[in-house]
Order: C-alpha cells, then structure tokens, then sequence
C-alpha cells in the first residue's frame, strides 16, 4: 500500500521579470484571474488532492503570499457586521486551507531548488510539487489525478499533457514506455527540448511534462548529490527525475483539461478568458463582450 501523501511543496520564489513593473512590489503569484490569485488556484488543487501540509518556498518580496493565507480579521469582522456573512466566510475558509509553512530560497537557480530547500521538512516521505504560476482548467484537478496515480501504483508521478511534436523544443519531453493503462504510462526519463525529429513520439504526439508530480523519498539522495546542469548552470528536476529512472518505476500520467502557464502575459491573459468563459456567472455577457470586439 503507497504511503499517503500530506505535504506538498509550492516553488514561488520567481521574480516575475516578465510583468514588471507590476512584479516590482506584488508577487506574479498574487496575479489575479478574476477574483482568486494564481497561487490560490494551486493550493486549492492540492487541498483538493488530500493535502494537508503545503511548504511555499518563495523569496524576498513574496510577503502578500502569507498575507492572503492568513486570517485578516479586521475585513472578516467587517464583513459580519455588514451582513456579508458568505463573503467573511469565503475569506476565512481561504486561512483554513492547509497548514502553511513558508521558506526563502537560497542556493544556485534551477527546478530542483525549492526541493533542496524544503528537504529538511519532508521527513523521507512522499510529497506533492506544484510551481506556483503553473494550473489547469479541468474537470478534475491535476493534483488529483496524480494523487490516483501514485496510490495505484505506490511509485513517482509526474504530471503529462499531450503536444504536437513540432512543439518539443520548447518542453520537456517524457520518453514512455509501452502503451497507457488508464491515462498513465510508464516512463524511461525526460528529454529536456529535443528538437522535434529527436523527441520520442505517438503518431507526431510527444507527450511533455507539464511542472506538476508527486515523488516518493527515494529522489531525496538524488537531489541531495545533485550537481548543476553543465548547459546551464542551474540544479534541474529532470536531471534527478531521470536518475531516479534507472532503479526506480516512474509513470506519468495525462492530464485532461487546459493547461495554463502564467510565466508571460498572453498565456496570462489566455487564462483569464478561459476562466471567465466557464464562470456561469460572467461567461454570457463576457461572452457577449468577446463576440462585438471580435467581428
């Protein structure tokens, strides 16, 4: 039986180059879309998933993140007394999530960094890995998903969303292993942007890992003996993820649903239409609004 899951770690230390100057003081986690910012969608999902325990390793200027996860009860008064009662309640469920532990990054740059952080919190026992800029619109959460996965399998998961192979260079690139059972496979390593005649493929699909897995304690050695990628210098997860292959199962399992990667402004703005168009609430007249800009 698999070691049930409770800790996630969420990588939040990017300075957000791409949204200054807006980035310059807020967090790009605390970006909203619509009325929730990036990083609550994300933790959400790993509530959704059973956890428990959520470790968010961010960096100087990311003090708003604790804020929104902590209790403000001055606005949840406020909001009683003006008869708000479903909005001071939304707000206080928001500090109810999980059990928050916040952490700065130190050490050289890289995927595999946050991990390194965190190592000492994990207590050898399988945890969640999400970044936080990084979500799905789907009708079951990713987190979820990879949660099924890991406790039918017991082994490391990491999250899949299938590609044209023309896209390959810009991703990394799962090399699976027989046919899926169920949406999972089972995988041989990452090719970190193959060109497009080099990346393993399914009829000119390429099946590219999309910043979301849970890993068992036995990556822990590899990360702790992990040395810098000579390409670029940085300590990559996939390096890791790639050795744990060799003595170890690792599946990856596809996720339905859009996948949303906040790190630059039109994906940004992708997921805010996205996520308006399926609020039932905004989605006619936003719709409505869509169509007459568009003809």
């Amino acid at each position: 039986m698999a070691k049930k899951v409770t800790k996630a770690v969420i990588a939040a230390a990017g300075l957000g180059t791409r949204f200054l100057p807006m980035t310059k003081a807020m967090p790009k986690e605390m970006l909203p879309i619509i009325d929730k910012p990036i990083i609550q969608y994300v933790v959400e999902e790993a509530v959704a998933a059973g956890i428990t325990d959520i470790i968010i390793v961010g960096s100087a200027n990311k003090r708003a993140i604790e804020d929104h996860f902590d209790h403000q009860y001055e606005l949840e008064r406020k909001l009683r007394h003006d008869g708000k009662i479903e909005a001071a309640e939304r707000m206080e469920r928001i500090a109810e999530l999980a059990n928050f532990i916040y952490l700065r990054q130190k050490g050289p740059y890289g995927t595999a960094t946050p991990l390194l952080n965190a190592r000492h919190l994990l207590n050898n026992e399988p945890f969640l890995f999400l970044y936080a800029d990084d979500f799905f619109l789907s009708p079951k959460p990713r987190a979820v998903t990879l949660m099924e996965a890991y406790n039918r399998y017991g082994q490391s998961v990491i999250a899949l969303t299938p590609m044209d192979r023309s896209r390959s260079k810009s991703y990394g690139v799962a090399d699976v292993i027989g046919d899926p059972s169920d949406g999972v496979f089972r995988l041989a390593g990452l090719i970190e942007k193959p060109e497009p005649d080099e990346a393993p493929h399914r009829d000119d699909t390429v099946y590219v890992s999309t910043a979301g897995q849970i890993l068992t304690s036995d990556i822990l050695p590899l990360l702790d003996n992990l040395k810098p990628n000579p390409k670029n210098g940085e300590m990559v997860l996939a390096d890791a993820i790639n050795e744990l292959t060799q003595d170890h199962e690792v599946y990856g399992s596809v996720i339905e649903g859009h996948w949303h990667d906040a790190g630059n402004k039109e994906k940004y703005l992708e997921a805010i239409v996205d996520f308006a168009l399926a609020d039932e609430n905004i989605a006619p007249a936003f719709r409505k609004y869509l169509e007459e800009k568009l003809v």
